[in-house]
């Protein structure tokens, strides 16, 4: 099962729309997938949830993310790197099985011109210091706000074609 991290905790998210669209690609291509956004984080994750604490809260999270076979990981830019809160999520998990020898694929998006270029070289670096194992083909959106329209559907086929080649290589990555 590939677990699609919606990575910002922000409310009504355009990362949560773009999140949406890979899991309906996904299904189109019979592949199983779920959603989890930062949004649904509990609140006092921050005090709860790290040196090995668990929380009530936080352990249906955790159980998704130790049945998870793969990730997608979508990152908005935070101030040239990814939210905050995406970091928590990953430092909440427990360590090392959570992430460990697991596949990833990154999506970089950003209201600005780099589609979060660096948020997600940032973010390979974590990963691959979790021993993950990253797709090397990685969608990077910019101006974001111009690729959706109001019902949170991608617009431009320039932009559904990468990220149809995207899904291609992680079906291919994934089994």
């Amino acid at each position: 099962m590939i677990l699609i991290i919606s990575g910002t905790n922000r409310p009504n998210s355009k990362t949560l729309k773009i999140a949406k669209c890979y899991q309906q690609l996904l299904s189109r291509k019979s592949i199983e997938s779920e959603i989890f956004s930062l949004s649904d984080l509990p609140s006092n994750i921050l005090e709860t949830d790290l040196y090995g604490k668990r929380s009530a809260a936080f352990e249906p999270i955790q159980h998704k993310v130790s049945q998870a076979d793969m990730f997608i990981f979508i990152a908005p830019e935070y101030n040239g790197s990814i939210p905050g809160a995406l970091k928590l999520f990953i430092d909440c998990c427990t360590f090392p099985i959570s992430f460990y020898h697991k596949k990833v694929a990154l999506v970089g998006l950003s209201s600005g011109r780099y589609g979060n270029l660096r948020g997600i070289d940032h973010l390979t670096g974590i990963c691959h210091y979790l021993r993950m194992q990253v797709l090397p083909l990685k969608i990077f959106l910019p101006n974001v706000q111009q690729e959706l329209n109001e019902n949170g559907e991608l617009l431009k086929e320039d932009t559904l074609q990468f990220i149809n080649e995207q899904i291609e290589e992680i079906a291919r990555f994934s089994s």
